[in-house]
């Protein structure tokens, strides 16, 4: 396939008719071809208009057909091959292993979705039979499923052009609940946005889906995204990125006359403490394996390690020295756009500057001298001024933690109670001494979506059980996660039915079951069938 700079709704191609831009090499700092179209306010309602027309029509379609339509998006996207690793490459600086895994990610999510859809789990049937004989007022008929909340805006990020952007995990779980979606491609990748658009495209007219079932539309946020957030037939937004964004796109949503729910996984510090006995242990390997993570792809994760809390000790010291000899080896990595390499550099500015900072350990500086680049830092300060100065509990997106040095564990307790929502916390310690500071456990539960233990927070494995949200900032509702199986919930509403007749009622909800679905019927799970 090639790249044309085009726009994709109501099945079609399009130029964009509100100009044109270029993608950036983030290596290089250089443009690349071809020149991409910019959606315009009246192309983003025509998508809109497609996407609410065919709304209902792709709600009814069976699950097992929808099953299908996300597995040949998955083999689809497979078959662009190399071309498509080399432009994620050319867009982001990746190298081309991380799009290769990345693309196995993305294609493995849209077929574990499939296989969750064959399941029948989402549905969550549920069944009370009437009891027109119960005294004093006889019981109803009541049958309970999920079904689709509508067109939903789907907002790619730019630190994954794949797992969390136009076929990412957002997209995947909204086409799985039935919702057609309305994809807003990243600026910094819109080469590799359309080339997943061309693929979702081939797959929808392979399993003959409905036209408006998918759209693929660039441009600048607060242009083509505030028209799909503010468009009324639009019922909900997924978005990944800064707090900002996602806290001006919740403003746009609630708004509204008909005010939506946004989906909005944002900013994380990602809190790693250390207790005593590990670094007594282990403080080289835990020292390596931060580094590690910290600086894995310069640092752009969303649970990428951003605070480090410990008790001052030698042991400590001994971590630190071992971070310092593992980030000298560390060369300045790329960044993935001018924007956020700014972003960086700024954040780092402010945080060397505040009171009690300093800097204890660093990577090597740029040496190439073109291009976005980002020099690694650990910086320190104590749990009394950290404690003091809520400027620096602010995320620094990029390869940048701060070490927060405690007298004691009540400070060290005190340090992660004035900490917002995360998206994960992370503890390293002995099973002895994990025990023996349960109540650490109790607090970063409180805080987080995601408690690790002797690892690191960086490698977000896609399964049913896994959790990627969290209190605020973090997420704007804790309730849900955007990755795993559970990430279907988002998009979708309950519906009961009264009194229906069994022949008016969705198949989910039949007596025969002809769906065999595991179904809650007056409080007990069973899948047969209802006389």
């Amino acid at each position: 396939m090639s790249i044309f700079g085009k726009l994709y709704f109501d099945g079609e191609w399009h130029q964009g008719q509100a100009g044109t831009y270029n993608a950036v090499d983030p290596s290089t700092a250089k443009n690349l071809e071809p020149a991409m179209g910019k959606a315009s306010k009246a192309q983003v309602e025509a998508a809109v208009a497609a996407a609410h027309r065919d709304s209902l029509s792709f709600a009814k379609i069976p699950a097992a057909k929808r099953a299908n339509f996300l597995r040949e998006c998955a083999t689809q996207i497979e078959a662009l091959g190399d071309e498509l690793t080399t432009r994620i490459t050319l867009e982001t600086g990746y190298p081309k292993g991380r799009g290769e895994g990345e693309r196995a990610r993305t294609c493995g999510q849209l077929r574990m979705f499939a296989n969750s859809l064959d399941a029948g789990e989402f549905v969550d049937a549920r069944i009370d039979t009437a009891q027109p004989d119960r005294t004093p007022v006889p019981k109803p008929d009541l049958r309970f499923m999920q079904q689709a909340i509508g067109p939903v805006a789907v907002f790619a990020v730019s630190n994954f052009p794949l797992a969390y952007s136009v076929a990412g995990g957002d997209t995947a779980s909204a086409l799985a609940a039935g919702c057609p979606v309305l994809a807003k491609g990243h600026l910094s990748h819109p080469g590799t946005g359309e080339l997943v658009a061309q693929a979702i495209a081939k797959a929808i007219e392979i399993c003959q889906m409905p036209k408006g079932v998918f759209s693929f539309l660039m441009g600048d946020d607060a242009e083509v995204g505030a028209t799909l957030v503010q468009a009324a037939p639009v019922k909900a937004v997924g978005f990944t990125g800064s707090i900002a964004g996602g806290t001006a796109l919740i403003k746009l949503a609630n708004a509204r006359p008909e005010p939506i729910p946004v989906f909005a996984e944002m900013g994380s510090v990602n809190p790693v403490i250390l207790l005593p006995e590990a670094l007594k242990t282990n403080a080289p390997a835990i020292a390596k394996g931060f580094v590690a993570s910290l600086t894995l792809g310069t640092g752009q994760f969303c649970v990428n390690p951003g605070l480090v809390i410990a008790i001052d000790s030698p042991e400590l010291n001994e971590f630190i020295q071992a971070v310092r000899a593992e980030l000298g080896n560390v060369a300045a990595g790329v960044m993935l756009n001018q924007r956020i390499c700014t972003s960086y550099q700024q954040g780092l500015t402010r945080f060397t500057h505040a009171s009690g900072v300093a800097s204890l350990a660093q990577g090597q500086a740029d040496s190439v001298n073109e291009g976005f680049r980002a020099q690694a830092y650990l910086l320190g300060t104590s749990g009394k001024n950290f404690i003091a100065q809520d400027a620096i509990h602010e995320e620094v997106f990029g390869p940048a933690a701060m070490l927060v040095t405690c007298k004691d564990f009540t400070e060290l307790q005190q340090v992660l109670e004035v900490l917002a929502g995360q998206l994960t916390g992370t503890l390293h310690g002995t099973e002895t001494e994990l025990l023996a500071h349960s109540a650490l456990v109790d607090v970063l539960a409180r805080k987080v979506g995601r408690v690790v233990v002797n690892g690191f927070p960086t490698g977000v494995e896609v399964c049913p059980s896994m959790v990627h949200g969290g209190p605020f900032p973090a997420s704007s509702d804790p309730r849900f996660t955007a990755v795993g199986t559970a990430a279907i919930q988002r998009f979708q509403r309950p519906v009961c039915y009264q009194n229906f007749p069994d022949t008016l009622l969705p198949d989910a909800l039949k007596n025969n079951n002809p769906l065999g679905l595991t179904r809650l019927v007056n409080g007990t799970p069973s899948n047969a069938a209802l006389e």
